[in-house]
């Protein structure tokens, strides 16, 4: 794959415009009030495993509207005090899968939060988490980045990162975690998760968007020919009169609206040849990220980033932080 996207040097200055609608701040403190009436009822659930050197919970909260979510929620059996956390969202399609495909965070000592992706999981790893939706919802491809795009109060994403913001909640409300040692990641639709959270959680200590989805739609949907951004592109092809209406809406969910709120300490990844989440629209939540932060670029990759490079990184940049 070429690079098609700007240069590095083109990447390093590039502050496209924002277009952050006017009641930003208000649709968001708005949402998260109304899930905060309803209780987190954050349940962990023992289960047997044959992960001798850790100790596997079924998680089970209320998200968006007190509806359940799943997750796993794992801690080394030997441990003292209380331990960092990190609180992992998923990429599209996936679900939480098992137990034992998520190792890596609590084999390092913390304790380590797998979120459920509410309707996905039929295309990577199994979800258990069905996604209700209150009303009504409009046609749209197939798919979830286009469900509910017509308008931001019924739009899928305002129910997913909701959950995401609760998840963190969950997290802090354990007794084993320390709840001003919490990190939170996720590559591709992850990552924009990650930044979503972390523009609306801004106490939290770290973020670390992997290749992050869900910044700069409108560019994204113009040079990308891949999903899920091609979604957006095929809705409009065929919904002609709603262009603006959508990208409207998708302003409420953009990366770069969450970067200029977020605090945490940030290390995000890019690949140079990236099509998926092409590396400008990275690059865009980047520059305007008003934490302190760090990128890693993979020039001569595409959408799998970094790989295990990159979680050394990771690793490497949690140990600095929270040495």
């Amino acid at each position: 794959m070429p690079m098609l996207d700007l240069s590095l040097e083109e990447l390093k200055t590039y502050y496209p415009s924002r277009n952050e609608p006017e009641d930003f701040d208000i649709f968001w403190n708005n949402t998260l009030s109304e899930s905060l009436e309803f209780p987190l009822n954050a349940s962990f659930n023992a289960v047997e495993s044959p992960l001798t050197s850790l100790d596997v919970f079924d998680l089970t909260f209320n998200g968006f509207a007190g509806q359940q979510v799943k997750g796993w929620f794992l801690l080394p059996k030997n441990r003292k005090g209380r331990l960092p956390c990190i609180v992992e969202y998923l990429g599209y399609g996936d679900g939480r899968g098992f137990a034992h495909d998520w190792l890596l965070w609590s084999s390092l000592g913390y304790g380590h939060l797998v979120m459920d992706n509410r309707g996905q999981g039929s295309n990577g790893f199994p979800g258990d988490t069905p996604d209700f939706v209150s009303s009504q919802v409009e046609p749209h491809f197939p798919g979830f980045v286009t469900q509910g795009i017509l308008d931001p109060k019924q739009y899928y994403y305002r129910r997913l990162f909701t959950d995401a913001v609760r998840a963190v909640e969950v997290a802090r409300s354990n007794p084993t975690i320390d709840p001003a040692k919490i990190a939170i990641t996720g590559r591709s639709q992850g990552g924009g998760i990650t930044l979503a959270v972390a523009g609306l959680v801004r106490d939290v200590s770290a973020i670390m968007p992997d290749v992050p989805f869900n910044s700069q739609y409108r560019r994204a949907t113009e040079i990308s020919d891949r999903h899920p951004y091609l979604e957006i592109a095929l809705y409009c092809k065929t919904h002609r009169d709603k262009v603006d209406q959508v990208f409207r809406t998708l302003s409420y969910f953009d990366g770069m609206n969450f970067s200029v709120r977020a605090k945490a300490h940030a290390l995000f990844s890019t690949g140079l040849m990236d099509m998926i989440c092409p590396p400008s629209t990275v690059f865009a939540s980047y520059n305007w990220y008003a934490g302190p932060k760090e990128i890693r670029v993979y020039p001569f990759n595409e959408h799998e980033g970094g790989k295990s490079f990159h979680t050394m990184e990771q690793i490497n940049f949690l140990k600095d932080l929270w040495r």
